[in-house]
This record gives structure tokens, sequence and C-alpha cells, in this order.
């Protein structure tokens, strides 16, 4: 399979690059952090203004209509700069589970052009996630019910569900337990049709994390390589170390094996092949591999000064452990993945389901 990008695809994200470097540096990160919400408003309009909320909404609602090999080049800069925003699931997994309801439906003419202009900040729970990513700040909620046929999908309004802050080792994560009522008003997708929705954004959702987790994990090179460059002993760097060479050319290869699996779940979705849970299972724990050893070998190469809170490398280490378990831990691509290469008779990507 040759798989390239286009010169557009390149250049946008070079230019999201440039603007999240100038917008986001991590001292502006930490003191968003400390706030209560622990989320920036301006940054917010900014993001919006620059098109960000608009990628995957039809253009027929007002938006970009771009797909998941787009977002796959997205994601990666928004874990490099360890965006604490809610942008991933609104303009990514939401929009995209809005976009695959009918046309003239209710819900998807409602909220479709507010994400698009950055007004409306939408949570999505699921399953597989034990809590719901920013449910303080959203202006609607999509939320599973479970029944025997499958999977409902609810469109729930912020004033009626009850949220709960859990806290995370992760500073820019806010996670809540939602408490809720389902019922017909609320009700946007039945069993039948549901399911598939929720499949669908399990893909999304895993997908745009093992994006993150390549841009966490290059961060984190740059940071062990820049320190490794200006720390010295015995009078030089310690960058001229051969062992210290070997932790940061380890990290690399981790790096730059993970991006084809990414690229080829990011496509097998685009295209909605039979492959696909498999693909992102892959992408999921490949990325996740490299984001861990970015971090051990970071600490290693930092020395115990790399956990301390005036490092900026205990930013992206913990954004990653958290992430590393957001949208499906290890154990559960594993079997997803298991499922998918031995179950004899089966296709590519079928095999494990979550209910």
């Amino acid at each position: 399979m040759e798989f390239t990008f286009t010169q557009d695809q390149t250049a946008f994200r070079d230019s999201v690059s440039r603007f999240l470097m100038t917008e986001a540096p991590p001292e502006m990160l930490r003191e968003v952090w400390d706030t209560d919400s622990g989320r920036s408003p301006a940054l917010r309009k900014k993001i919006a203004e620059q098109g960000l909320t608009a990628l995957s909404v039809p253009e027929e609602e007002g938006g970009l209509g771009l797909g998941d090999v787009d977002w796959s080049l997205m994601t990666q800069e928004l874990g490099y700069y360890a965006i604490p925003d809610s942008l991933i699931d609104t303009a990514y997994i939401a929009a995209g589970l809005l976009a695959t309801l009918p046309a003239g439906h209710a819900a998807r003419a409602a909220w479709l052009p507010r994400i698009v202009d950055g007004s409306a900040r939408i949570a999505v729970g699921h399953p597989v996630n034990p809590w719901v990513a920013d449910a303080h700040l959203a202006d609607l909620l999509l939320l599973p019910h479970a029944t025997p046929q499958g999977l409902e999908v609810h469109a729930v309004p912020a004033s009626q569900v009850q949220v709960q802050t859990e806290r995370s080792i992760d500073a820019s994560r806010r996670l809540s337990t939602v408490q809720w009522q389902p019922g017909d008003a609320t009700r946007i997708a039945d069993a039948a049709t549901g399911q598939a929705l929720w499949d669908e954004a399990l893909e999304r959702g895993a997908l745009a994390v093992a994006g993150e987790l390549i841009g966490l994990s290059q961060r984190m090179l740059d940071l062990t390589v820049d320190y490794a460059g200006q720390r010295k002993q015995f009078g030089k760097p310690i960058g001229a170390f051969q062992a210290v060479k070997h932790h940061l050319a380890d990290v690399f290869t981790a790096i730059e094996f993970a991006k084809p699996v990414l690229y080829r779940a990011a496509a097998a979705l685009a295209t909605k092949d039979a492959s696909t849970s498999a693909r992102v299972a892959h992408a999921k724990l490949a990325c996740g591999e490299a984001a861990l050893l970015a971090a051990r070998k970071g600490i290693q190469v930092h020395g115990a000064m790399g956990y301390t809170w005036e490092v900026d490398l205990q930013m992206f280490m913990k954004r990653a452990w958290a992430l590393n378990g957001a949208w499906g831990d290890r154990a559960f691509h594993q079997e997803r993945l298991g499922a998918a290469l031995f179950t004899d008779g089966a296709p590519l990507g079928a095999g494990a389901t979550f209910h």
C-alpha cells in the first residue's frame, strides 16, 4: 500500500503547529491548570477562529469535511502541545457521531453548526471509559444507555446531569462521574442504530488518543534531547555518552515504527475497512508503547528531577500515562487485536465487542 500525505495536509498541520507553539507554551498551560475549570476560554476562542472546531463537520453544515486521516496529523500536534481542551471530543468524536445521523435530524441540525463556530462544548461518555472528560463545562453530553438490544445514544443537556469530579494524575484532565436519567426526549438513536454509532466512536476515540500519544512521545524526546545537550557531567554534555544516545535512539525508533501503524489505522477507519478494529487496536498499543518508553527514558536521562513540577517533562509524561488507559487500556486492545487475529473464520477486525 502506497501512502503519502498531500501538500495541503502537511501545510495545514504545520500551520496548526505554529499556532499552538505561540498560543500554548508550557508556562501558559500551567496557569490554565491552576484555574477552577482547568480550561481557557480565550484559547478555545482562538482555536475556533483557526477553524479547528470545524474540521469534521460536513460542508453542508458549514464545516471543512475533513476525515480520519487528516485528524491523524492534527491529534499529534494537539498531543505535542498537550492542549488542555475538549477539542478532540467535540470536534472529532462528537462531530463524527452527529454527522452520521440522517440529514435533517434535530440533534444534527442543532449542534453541528455550533461545533463549527466554537460555541458548543460536547462531552462524550462511552462504556469503555469509566469517567467522562470535560463534563463539567459541556453544553451537551452524548451518553450511552444499555438495553438488551444494544446501546442507545442520548444527547443530554448539561442542565439534566449531575457531575462529580474525579482526580487524575494528569493535571490537564478534568474527569467526572455523571448521573442522569435516559428518556424519550434525550434519545437520538435507538439500539438498532446506536450500537454501530458507539462502535465507530470507540474507533475514533482510540485513534485520537493514539495520535496524541505519538505527539507526546515526540515532545518528551525533544525535551530530553535538549536536556542531554545542556546537562554536563565530567566536563561534557551527557548526550555525548553512548548509553544516553542509545536511550534516545530507542525512543526515536519506537516513534517512527508507530507512526505508520497510526496512519494505516486512520486509512482503514476512513474507508470503513473490515480490519478497522484490529488496525485501531494495533495503533493504540504501538503508540502507547512509544509514549511509555519516551516517558521512562526521559526520566532516566533527566534523573529524579524529571518528575518534579518545575520541569516540563512531567507535564507530558503524566498526560501520556493517563491517556494510555483512555478509550481502552492495553488489555482491552490486546483482546480486540487477538480476537481479530486468532478467531477461526473471522475476518481481520472481527472479534471482541463491548456492551
